[in-house]
């Protein structure tokens, strides 16, 4: 039986006369007043004015805000929009895996036996793929350990790991930390169970395997190649002496840029993917699993040629795509998120608009409406994709910004819509690539593109929601004893928000603990709606 998504109109609060629109600054957070703070050090006179508004307040972006397991955890542009478009907190891909793992749900569930089983039957090899760092954005090394201890426990003698090297959500140079753990547990494992389990192939994650939003295939066609093939132009006797020669090479090459390199011995590479093999792709975050997912399940691709495709038993840490199912098999089931605001929206008739460029575009669609492809209601929305650019972000900290806002202005001047959201990923894709100076470039052309639309919503009579999903330009870089240490990774800092109109007869309600879950209400009430039963309380009253 479907599940109603019924509003009910509000006694106090009017639909305005124009849209309301929610205007996303992916990555402008709330930091000091340092050196390193790009958001701080930009021109933005339509930030600064907004913070004056008698509608401005503060939302927390991370940690259990979002569903993240502590505070000490940074949010993400995923979890934010689910969290903004859910109206209410869910445990998040790092909390359900990591609840998983210590109660061992994850090691009882059918996919572990079958991936167990398989190995043991075809007498082959256990794989693992995913992002080897702690940042506990798209993954943890800790999953990894545990699993792999596992494995051995379950008498899996011949396992391959196939790492992607992060930069991005830890510090830049850090691959060596996390290689050098990873290659002790290994070493502990072989001494404890007389396993063979080694690194096999990898690369930086911007360069191998981990694309989205079908943004670059050459990517995902670069690892497979590395992870299944064994082929690679660079290729090794260790992790550690790969990531060594790449740095030597070039002292500007940070982690998350390095090329594919596989592992060999006696000329050959060491961990290839064969048929009867099991695979494990262990990140949890869905965005960058799903394009190697589908190159291991297609039957048919177009994208690049695989030229061999391994007939093995391949699982997800979590199912990157419930609308898709894919993969088929995965570890850990996901929190399900259902009663979107998009939904109830929809069944009110509000017509409505999201809109972004190929960066963020499954942002304000698929995680806003929870983790779910396509359309709710086609004949009620209009998702636009602007394309991104196909280069570093930092040489045109733009990116395609103006091409979004006058998109947005035409979409709001056509009297077609009700509610719209939209994204600019600059202050986060650019934030990412530690350049500062095109941090500051980035945050400040969104603040011209966010006054155009301020000035084209106002002039309809509508409302707009402006904030940010977490914070990133905010913290360039650090500096101890004279060295500044850059730092490419989101922050834990409080995100902005203020609300604009011409007549709004709204207060803040300054909810306890305000964060971006408070804004699907918020949304509601705008409109001129009650929000649902268990959504977080609005900021306005």
């Amino acid at each position: 039986m479907s599940m109603s998504y019924k509003l009910e109109k509000s006694t106090h609060f009017e639909k305005p006369k124009g849209p309301v629109l929610l205007i996303i600054m992916d990555g402008v957070g709330l930091g000091k007043p340092e050196a390193g703070n790009a958001v701080y050090h930009a021109h933005t006179p339509t930030l600064d004015h907004l913070m004056t508004r008698p509608l401005y307040t503060t939302l927390k972006a991370h940690g259990t805000a979002v569903g993240m397991p502590s505070d000490e955890d940074m949010g993400n542009s995923e979890v934010g929009h689910n969290a903004l478009g859910a109206g209410r907190i869910f445990d998040q891909g790092a909390t359900r895996v990591q609840n998983a793992i210590r109660s061992g749900e994850l090691f009882q569930g059918e996919t572990w036996r079958h991936l167990i089983k398989n190995v043991h039957t075809k007498n082959s090899t256990l794989h693992f793929i995913g992002l080897l760092s702690d940042g506990n954005v798209h993954a943890h090394i800790d999953h990894l350990l545990s699993m792999l201890t596992e494995a051995a426990k379950a008498g899996i003698k011949k396992g391959r790991v196939h790492i992607l090297l992060d930069g991005r959500d830890v510090a830049q140079k850090s691959a060596l930390v996390y290689i050098e753990k990873l290659e002790n547990h290994l070493a502990q494992l072989h001494k404890t169970y007389t396993t063979d389990y080694k690194i096999a192939s990898g690369g930086g994650r911007m360069v191998v395997t981990m694309d989205r939003y079908n943004a670059d295939w050459e990517m995902v066609r670069r690892g497979w190649h590395a992870h299944v093939l064994g082929e690679a132009e660079r290729s090794f006797s260790s992790a550690k002496e790969a990531v060594e020669t790449f740095y030597h090479e070039d002292s500007h090459r940070f982690d998350q840029y390095l090329p594919p390199f596989v592992i060999t011995e006696n000329a050959h590479a060491i961990g290839t993917i064969q048929d009867h093999d099991s695979v494990i792709f262990f990140n949890f975050r869905g965005d960058r699993a799903i394009e190697l997912s589908l190159a291991f399940e297609a039957t048919e691709l177009t994208h690049f040629d695989r030229k061999r495709v391994p007939k093995c038993v391949f699982a997800g840490m979590m199912q990157y795509d419930g609308d898709i199912q894919c993969p088929h098999h995965f570890l850990v089931t996901p929190t399900p998120i259902d009663g979107s605001v998009s939904q109830y929206l929809c069944e009110a008739g509000i017509r409505s608009f999201a809109i972004s460029e190929t960066q963020k575009f499954g942002h304000v669609t698929y995680f806003w409406n929870g983790n779910k492809s396509g359309y709710i209601n086609k004949t009620l929305e209009t998702y636009v994709e602007i394309p991104s650019i196909n280069i570093p972000f930092d040489q045109k900290p733009a990116m395609s910004a103006v091409e979004i806002t006058e998109k947005t202005i035409e979409l709001l001047e056509s009297g077609q819509y009700d509610f719209g959201r939209v994204n600019f990923p600059n202050g986060d894709m650019v934030g990412h690539s530690g350049n500062f100076q095109a941090a500051v470039e980035a945050v400040e052309v969104t603040d011209r593109c966010i006054q155009k639309l301020l000035d084209a919503i106002l002039a309809l009579d509508g409302i707009a929601i402006i904030l940010a999903d977490h914070g990133n330009a905010d913290e360039m870089f650090t500096e101890k004893n004279g060295t500044r240490l850059v730092k490419t990774a989101h922050t834990l800092n409080p995100v902005p928000c203020a609300i604009v109109g011409n007549h709004l007869q709204v207060q803040l309600a300054h909810p306890l603990q305000a964060g971006l879950a408070n804004i699907a209400a918020t949304i509601c009430n705008l409109l001129g709606y009650e929000a649902p039963n268990g959504y977080e309380p609005s900021l306005v009253k």
